[in-house]
């Protein structure tokens, strides 16, 4: 799929297309490949790209909102990683055990399961003391406050003595 047809000449979505394309070659292949990216790196880029949000910025704070249907606050992890990088992560799991006892089996499997991440850099002037975030009918929203600007400096009159 060519991006820049769509209006998305992006170097990070092409690197992203190109890894997701080769991972998809050699494991319909069935061959290993040394040169590519590993299956860890690959999972968490594809639980990156599908794990979609919103960011929003206010006058006083920064809004992220992020769609996680069927998830309790349980399952999703908010933290603040080194250099102002806020990362939200969990795992979606299916509960299958009951379902299996039973005799239950799927015909059709089309909602995402696994783990998924998504990765924020945040400007300087957010407060990373003040982040809240609250998870409400499947919606993850997570608010960091903006730290107050800085007061304007004053000149500073120095005053001339005489020789």
């Amino acid at each position: 799929m060519d991006f820049s047809l769509m209006g998305f000449d992006s170097p990070l979505l092409h690197n992203l297309h190109h890894i997701l394309a080769a991972t998809d070659d050699t494991t319909t292949n069935n061959k290993s490949s040394n040169a590519g990216p590993t299956g860890a790196y690959v999972r968490d880029a594809r639980a990156m790209a599908a794990t979609p949000a919103d960011v929003k910025e206010y006058p006083n704070s920064y809004v992220f909102i992020v769609d996680m249907p069927g998830l309790k606050s349980g399952d999703i992890k908010v933290q603040v990683e080194e250099d102002n990088v806020l990362v939200i992560s969990g795992e979606r799991k299916r509960e299958h055990d009951q379902e299996e006892k039973e005799g239950v089996k799927y015909v059709r499997m089309e909602r995402r399961i696994g783990k998924f991440m998504r990765k924020f850099a945040l400007p300087e002037n957010a407060n990373l003391e003040k982040i809240s975030a609250i998870c409400q009918d499947g919606v993850l929203t997570v608010t960091v406050e903006k730290l107050p600007p800085p007061e304007p400096k004053k000149p500073k009159t120095i005053q001339v003595q005489v020789a």
